[in-house]
């Protein structure tokens, strides 16, 4: 540990979960990093990921997005590949770009595609899973709505996915947000994972919530608030 995050630790008291808003200027103000770093979110949930029904998986669009823009892969054809490019995709197309990854290209963040490009983008499974890359429609990344698509994860849309720890990681923000555009937008997500919470979840739900910056240490949040 370097001697910043040692003097940033010290601003945090481990046994204490904080209200988010205390939660949020502690992680900023321990964020000392010369670039500005991304706040991230992590949440354990009280689910078995071994169960197929517990598996959650979804995304959500964040009211302030990320802070970062992300280059948008469109696997279309016929009208709805012009559509793709009308609607802002940074790449779009088919083959060509199968080809291109197959041969190491990953200049991108992520990718939609229509549901009847899915056979082929499927030849990519070894490839895209395990980047998390590969499009689903439980994030709304496989759809003809592919307009949609775009101007969601332009304006800020994050996936979420329990690990196999139960865990889920999601980017909320950067540190140069103001704090309550990072206290909505982890509200917003949280929300999301309340009422997405699987119907056979035993016992506590929220077991653990924390958020830290890219090169900060953790801050616990209480879960008091969400937990309604």
């Amino acid at each position: 540990m370097g001697k910043k995050y040692k003097e940033a630790a010290k601003l945090i008291d481990r046994t204490v979960s904080y209200e988010l808003a205390e939660a949020v200027d502690l992680t900023k103000k321990s964020a000392t990093a010369k670039f500005d770093e991304t706040i991230e979110l992590a949440v354990r949930l009280g689910v078995d990921p071994k169960k197929a029904d517990q598996q959650i998986r979804g995304a959500v669009v964040l009211p302030h997005g990320t802070g970062k823009t992300q280059k948008v892969l469109v696997f279309a054809k016929g009208e709805k590949l012009k559509e793709a490019e009308a609607a802002g995709a940074d790449f779009a197309g088919d083959s060509e770009y199968i080809t291109k990854i197959q041969q190491g290209w990953f200049d991108f963040d992520v990718i939609v595609a229509t549901p009847d490009m899915m056979g082929e983008v499927g030849k990519l499974g070894r490839v895209l899973g395990p980047k998390g890359l590969m499009p689903n429609p439980k994030t709304g990344t496989v759809t003809f709505d592919v307009t949609k698509a775009i101007n969601d994860i332009k304006a800020g849309k994050v996936e979420y996915r329990v690990d196999k720890s139960g865990n889920i990681h999601v980017p909320v923000g950067k540190k140069s947000f103001d704090n309550e555009k990072l206290i909505e937008n982890i509200t917003t997500v949280m929300e999301t994972l309340v009422k997405v919470k699987p119907a056979t979840a035993k016992g506590v739900y929220l077991k653990n919530i924390a958020i830290a910056s890219t090169m900060g240490p953790g801050v616990k949040v209480s879960a008091v608030d969400f937990a309604k």
